[in-house]
């Protein structure tokens, strides 16, 4: 289980927390990069301007101020649009990114993106005030097909599916669909109607209902198709003749229901068990114009999403020009908590280091960095030790640290003498070995994350 922070907000991982956090981060890159996304980074800080464009999370910002302000300037003013702040997610610079980079784009644009990012909310179990995502978005010039909205949930279905997790759920709507029934049933505030239902999981039926009667002027019967619609969810297209059933007629409800569809279609013929249509999710940013996806773990669902995101397609634009894009984020820190609190995966040791050089004498020390590095060359971690202890200790140094064999050095080397040996000090086996050609079990060259024994 990882440690208490010591300040709220900002975790730290132990050797083998890290090594945790590293293969859930590989193995997503990996994944990532076989279906064709590159990878980018961009700048930890964007301007206030920037950032608050689109959405109300101006509570959720990390201004960025420096201790000694420009003599030539006054200081800053907290709502000055020009003012540095930390990202708080990685879709909005990537708005900007593909605006200022769009020459050297070639689009349709596939993008991972693995970075922290800074949020200043209360602290809880799977929310952080810094941490790690892990986006993937395809973005195109003027126009983007709508097979992308399941291209992106496939990878991400795939991505998750490799990590020792466990079960899990991706839920799909789709905003269209949503916002053309409120409207077909007379609620105009949408993005009100949104807000309300997004909420839903958290207060409940009856409370949501009082929200819209009270706070956007809802009818009984409003209130209670729009609780209906949120009540569907289905493996399938059969959501599809749910809604209908609603007796709820608008174009953009009708469009909506035909996007998700194909959706809904695809996920349950190639990642079938893996995805749901949830008439439910609502994502409460105002960038999203069609899909949107959330996902939970099974049996974890108090945790809430640990991949999120959706269609957007007016977030990026520069002058007449748009890019419309689809993507999904994965909130890397929330999950490795999970991970680690439940023992969900464990690590096979907590360093890199596959071999213990161990000296029989001092003078030994050079011939035995010469064995390390024969074997590091061959790409076999090893360290050596700095002093010739009993062998005893240093096998249990080599121990505790979790480090599987230890290597002794032939006497006066292996043509003068007695031939080099390797120790597996757990099974206590012991064989002559030569450092050009020895190697390790492969499960044993790096560190292993593997599903925790709950037996």
């Amino acid at each position: 289980m990882p440690r208490k922070a010591s300040l709220s907000g900002f975790p730290e991982w132990l050797p083998a927390e890290r090594v945790v956090e590293q293969h859930v981060l590989d193995t997503l890159r990996r994944t990532f990069e076989l279906h064709g996304f590159a990878g980018i980074e961009t700048r930890a800080v964007e301007t206030l301007g920037q950032l608050l464009r689109k959405g109300e999370i101006d509570k959720e910002v990390y201004a960025v101020s420096r201790l000694a302000e420009d003599q030539q300037g006054a200081p800053s003013q907290p709502d000055d649009p020009k003012r540095l702040a930390l990202h708080f997610d990685l879709t909005v610079p990537f708005a900007r990114y593909v605006v200022e980079n769009a020459g050297h784009l070639a689009f349709p644009f596939r993008r991972h993106q693995i970075q922290k990012v800074w949020r200043g909310e209360r602290p809880q179990e799977g929310r952080a005030r810094e941490f790690t995502q892990a986006d993937i978005d395809v973005v195109g010039d003027g126009t983007l097909s709508p097979r992308y909205d399941a291209d992106v949930a496939l990878v991400m279905a795939e991505a998750l599916a490799a990590l020792p997790i466990g079960q899990f759920l991706i839920r799909v709507n789709n905003r269209k669909l949503a916002e053309g029934f409120y409207r077909g049933i007379g609620l105009e505030d949408t993005a009100g109607v949104l807000r309300s239902i997004d909420k839903l999981e958290k207060i409940g039926p009856e409370e949501v209902a009082r929200l819209l009667r009270e706070e956007l002027g809802a009818t009984e019967e409003q209130a209670r198709l729009a609780l209906a619609l949120a009540e569907i969810r289905t493996e399938d297209a059969s959501f599809v003749d749910q809604v209908r059933a609603l007796g709820v007629e608008h174009e953009l409800l009708e469009q909506g229901l035909s996007e998700l569809e194909d959706v809904v279609s695809t996920l349950h013929r190639r990642a079938p068990g893996r995805a749901v249509a949830d008439l439910s999710i609502a994502r409460g940013l105002d960038y999203y114009t069609g899909t949107v996806y959330e996902t939970v773990l099974v049996g974890h669902e108090q945790l809430g999403s640990i991949c999120s995101g959706g269609r957007y397609d007016a977030l990026a634009s520069k002058g007449n020009r748009v890019f419309p894009g689809v993507g999904l984020s994965i909130g890397v820190t929330r999950l490795v908590m999970r991970m680690l609190s439940q023992q969900m995966a464990v690590a096979s040791r907590a360093v890199p280091t596959a071999v213990y050089v161990a000296l029989t004498a001092d003078e030994d020390w050079a011939d035995a960095q010469d064995v390390a590095a024969a074997l590091r060359e061959r790409g076999i971690p090893a360290e050596v030790a700095v002093s010739a202890e009993k062998f005893g200790k240093q096998i249990k140094y080599a121990d505790r640290r979790g480090i599987p064999y230890v290597w002794f050095m032939g006497t006066g080397g292996a043509e003068a003498g007695r031939a080099h040996q390797v120790k597996d000090i757990r099974s206590g086996e012991q064989v002559d070995a030569d450092p050009r050609t020895w190697t390790p079990d492969a499960a044993d060259l790096l560190p292993q994350v593997a599903p925790a024994d709950r037996e």
